[in-house]
């Protein structure tokens, strides 16, 4: 059997099934995921890929245990996330595009609290956290307050936080935006190690370049539903992913030029 077979006979990272969620407002509701049917292969890769608004985070936050859904069902590794979603904790880590951090630690007692309460032993922590730290390049910032720490370094301490009880899954929301291009490189190559050793990473973003050099499986949402999934290769064909997602999604494939931007008339 080829490691290719073995990944499709795995149990898949995640199942969605008829997932639905909408937001009351004072006037009218907002359906952010709209029966998403979705399956997630563990052992790689996974882009989501949508305009904003589209309902990436919403199906994220769902999926990980911190929206419930209105209707459907999902299930992570096998496991029901709702209405129980504390029994795959453990198996997580969660980096959230909204990432709130305790800005009076320095980033190593950060990653020392966070492991502390995921209930890893002191020795094998300290070897943890000095581990990421050194990985991540820190170097003397990691004694620095989080408070003081660039978008750059906020992304990779919370990334260090998302792995340090070495969760079978890590879901990623934008972890590259905002974030410089050194750093990017960095975050990219931890979670191709972390892929290797067997993690799977769903991610969102986007930055359509970065999914389809990271990605071995691609959806593309919009309007809180799944407009294309599957493997990249299947999705896009001979196009580039930013092509086939302006496609589907009904945007423009060339800009048109504002007629007041014509300066030929006040040059005569």
């Amino acid at each position: 059997m080829t490691s290719a077979d073995s990944l499709r006979t795995r149990t898949p990272a995640v199942i969605c099934r008829d997932v639905r969620k909408s937001f009351k407002g004072r006037s009218t509701t907002t359906v952010a995921v709209d029966n998403v049917s979705l399956e997630i292969p563990s052992g790689g890769f996974y882009g989501v890929v949508g305009p904003n608004g589209a309902g990436k985070t919403t199906l994220l936050r769902a999926i990980t245990g911190l929206t419930r859904p209105d209707e459907g069902s999902i299930d992570v590794s096998g496991v029901a996330v709702w209405p129980n979603p504390d029994s795959i904790r453990a198996l997580m880590g969660v980096l959230p595009d909204d990432l709130r951090l305790f800005e009076r630690l320095s980033g190593r007692e950060l990653l020392a609290y966070v492991g502390t309460l995921r209930g890893i032993d002191t020795n094998e922590l300290q070897r943890r956290v000095d581990e990421l730290l050194d990985l991540l390049g820190f170097g003397a910032n990691a004694n620095e307050l989080v408070a003081d720490y660039s978008t750059g370094m906020r992304k990779k301490i919370g990334l260090a936080a998302a792995l340090i009880h070495t969760p079978r899954i890590l879901f990623l929301d934008e972890p590259f935006e905002s974030v410089d291009p050194v750093s990017v490189r960095v975050l990219q190559d931890v979670l191709r190690a972390y892929q290797r050793a067997g993690g799977t990473v769903v991610l969102s973003s986007h930055v359509m370049d970065t999914v389809e050099l990271l990605c071995q499986n691609v959806a593309i949402m919009h309007s809180g539903r799944i407009l294309r999934s599957g493997p990249i290769g299947e999705v896009c064909g001979n196009d580039r992913l930013e092509d086939v997602f302006i496609e589907a999604v009904g945007g423009r494939s060339e800009a048109t030029a504002l007629g007041w931007f014509d300066r030929t008339e006040q040059l005569v």
